[in-house]
């Protein structure tokens, strides 16, 4: 007899493209798809940190020697207001000018999200191919916001440590204060969350266009008037100094950021009564104001120990608009994708 081979069933295993280490191939290959179809932008933005970071560098090491040489000459000379002999000229505007970009590239990410990363796709079907290929629209959207978050997170970071190092290096030979659109908030955390804020709007602008250059203009337009109206409020997320007196105008301390001042009537706090008015001789000048019932002067104020409680809320106000309208674009493409599945 002749015996007849028997193959022995192999066990069943997982089924293919199931299970956690699936998911986490598919979640890698989408990080891994965003990472190639951006990464000349990802490139390009790199190149920028490590331009202005050398250009800070350079200024601050090589270029601002000149100047130095100056500064000391004049005050070995016993000249007074050596910055007005030596004019602020060069590296003072240069670093300037280097504070601005940093401070308002949240502007071009915004762009970036709502025409490129999000627009385009939408307009061109290229979102709807990716999850017709078994990617998830949530998953598609995570990658999505994951990638250039990091990457600003990153480089922004990079970017204020090293506009720190130089704004505080040589302070006699700038005209640029704590206060000011250039420094305040890039030499802080804040600067990174208003670019964080900017994907997140650009990403939602997209979301709800679908088009990519009405996005990109929306995006832009959007995350601009939040900062100017943030800006306008800042004055006030942390409590101010008011010093009053009854001897004459308050002048606030050295770099401190001036709120207000005015003249007390009758010990209440008026800052537009024209006071200035009122010269002549000391006892012309004393019945003047007599007569508008001024008692006393009033100056309020932000010394300069305010800029970290300032800074820190202001960046926690706008990471929270950030996670709000993270997540209102997240229900914005279930809704949709929602719906167009039930149609």
């Amino acid at each position: 007899m002749t015996a007849v081979a028997t193959k022995t069933p192999a066990s069943p295993g997982p089924a293919r493209g199931s299970g956690s280490g699936a998911d986490g191939r598919t979640a890698w290959g989408t990080l891994r798809t965003v990472l190639r179809l951006h990464r000349t932008a990802l490139l390009v933005w790199a190149a920028v940190v490590l331009a202005l970071s050398g250009w800070l560098v350079w200024l601050t090491e090589v270029a601002v020697k000149d100047e130095l040489a100056e500064w000391e000459a004049c005050e070995r000379a016993g000249q007074d207001l050596c910055d007005m002999t030596i004019g602020w000229v060069g590296y003072s505007e240069s670093l300037a000018w280097v504070g601005l970009l940093i401070s308002y590239g949240f502007v071009a990410v915004a762009a970036f999200a709502g025409g490129a990363l999000i627009g385009r796709e939408l307009e061109n079907g290229t979102a709807r191919l990716a999850w017709a290929q078994g990617i998830t629209p949530a998953r598609w959207l995570t990658a999505k916001l994951a990638v250039p978050a990091l990457a600003l997170t990153a480089d922004v970071t990079v970017l204020v440590l090293v506009y720190r190092w130089a704004w505080g290096a040589h302070q006699n030979l700038t005209y640029n204060g704590w206060t000011g659109d250039d420094a305040y908030l890039s030499r802080g955390p804040a600067g990174l969350a208003y670019a964080l804020c900017a994907l997140a709007v650009g990403v939602l602008t997209a979301l709800l266009l679908r088009r990519a250059l009405p996005a990109l203009a929306v995006s832009v337009v959007t995350s601009g008037l939040f900062a100017f109206v943030v800006a306008r409020y800042r004055g006030s997320f942390w409590p101010a100094v008011t010093r009053t007196s009854t001897a004459g105008v308050v002048d606030p301390p050295d770099n401190a950021w001036e709120l207000e001042n005015g003249v007390l009537i009758h010990g209440r706090r008026t800052p537009d009564v024209d006071y200035w008015a009122c010269d002549g001789t000391a006892a012309e000048a004393r019945r003047c104001l007599d007569d508008l019932g001024v008692t006393g002067y009033y100056t309020t104020y932000h010394p300069e120990s305010h800029y970290w409680p300032l800074q820190l809320v202001e960046t926690g106000v706008v990471l929270a608009v950030a996670a709000l309208v993270t997540a209102a674009a997240f229900l914005l493409l279930r809704r949709r994708t929602a719906t167009a599945s039930a149609a």
